[in-house]
């Protein structure tokens, strides 16, 4: 059985990939893209290395019809997404690219995005789609909210380690370095060439990141008691990518027998054997994310690093994971491509 699938927003780099991704996909097609500020152009147009796809033409949201559509990726800028989400028809699925409906608490998102939440009955009905820890709550679901890319990396490192209380809660650091697609399509002065080439940089720096909102809500429902990790992201001159080193107190081995456990069923997550260390390299253009676990110079004290691509299994192909169980697939249908090397 074939299913109707519509991508809102498909002239920014999440779009895009949701187009790759589902171009392969056997069970998908896509009858709907829209693009408010391309509308009327082809996606051959907007993105040339999908011109031997044959795709329908960018059109604007409000002139888009869901008739025979069964599920809509909703790949449009944060803040955005949530007047045009209450305005769809009730009988959509949807999955969301956008933050808008990650955070449950009302107050938490006016807290880290500045401003009341304009769709908050739907907003208690999103599912956090962290698919690998919220499997059975998605696949009821009609709104599913996708994490943040930074949030997702982090926790894949973590997660597992809150919850079976082998690492001190207060004692958390991630160094996280971000490629540059994270920041979106839109033109802005510090993602210049000659401003982001030759260097790396510090961002949001002592707790300001709106992925902290994410960190907080999961980890502290997850440790039934709240945890605030120190949390310092840094832009980095490559396209794809995402690198989490965490420092965390605890037995080392004893972390990495945890997160082998954990995650042994999981088809997209691999642990690395014990001193390997993932790279960004080796994760790109997939939807995999690999985690590796060091033992540190000081007895109690271990690093884990996790690494996966942004557009992918940090945000698209997450989306996909989760429509996929949404739709009744197996989960891992259309995802399954080996990483881009070099």
């Amino acid at each position: 059985m074939t299913h109707n699938v519509a991508i809102l927003g498909a002239s920014g780099y999440t779009g895009a990939e949701l187009v790759r991704l589902i171009a392969t996909h056997p069970s998908l097609q896509i009858v709907g893209l829209s693009g408010n500020a391309k509308a009327g152009m082809t996606m051959a147009e907007v993105f040339p290395h999908l011109r031997h796809l044959d795709l329908p033409t960018l059109t604007r949201i409000d002139e888009m019809s869901f008739d025979g559509v069964d599920l809509v990726f909703c790949a449009l800028p944060h803040a955005t997404s949530q007047a045009v989400i209450a305005g769809l028809p009730t009988h959509l699925k949807i999955v969301d690219l956008s933050a808008d409906f990650r955070l449950r608490d009302p107050a938490d998102y006016e807290k880290w995005y500045g401003k009341p939440h304009a769709a908050p009955e739907l907003q208690k009905q999103a599912v956090y789609g962290l698919t690998e820890f919220y499997r059975d709550q998605i696949r009821g679901a009609r709104l599913v909210a996708g994490t943040g890319c930074n949030a997702a990396t982090g926790q894949y490192a973590l997660r597992p380690l809150i919850a079976a209380g082998v690492i001190d809660l207060d004692q958390i650091i991630i160094d996280l370095l971000a490629a540059v697609s994270g920041a979106g399509r839109s033109l802005k002065e510090n993602l210049l060439h000659a401003e982001l080439s030759e260097g790396a940089q510090a961002y949001a720096v002592g707790g300001t990141h709106r992925h902290l909102g994410e960190f907080d809500q999961e980890f502290s429902a997850i440790a039934g008691r709240p945890v605030q990790i120190q949390f310092t992201p840094h832009l980095i001159p490559a396209n794809r990518g995402i690198l989490a080193t965490t420092y965390v107190q605890g037995d080392a081995q004893v972390i990495y027998e945890t997160l082998v456990a954990a995650y042994a069923a999981e088809p997209f997550i691999e642990v690395l054997p014990m001193g390997q260390h993932p790279s960004i390299k080796h994760i790109r253009g997939s939807n995999f994310c690999h985690i590796g676990v060091a033992v540190d110079r000081v007895p109690g004290r271990a690093i884990v690093i996790a690494a996966l691509d942004n557009l992918t299994k940090g945000s698209s192909g997450q989306a996909l994971q989760n429509a996929n169980l949404m739709l009744g697939l197996p989960e891992t249908e259309g995802l399954m491509l080996a990483p881009v090397f070099p």
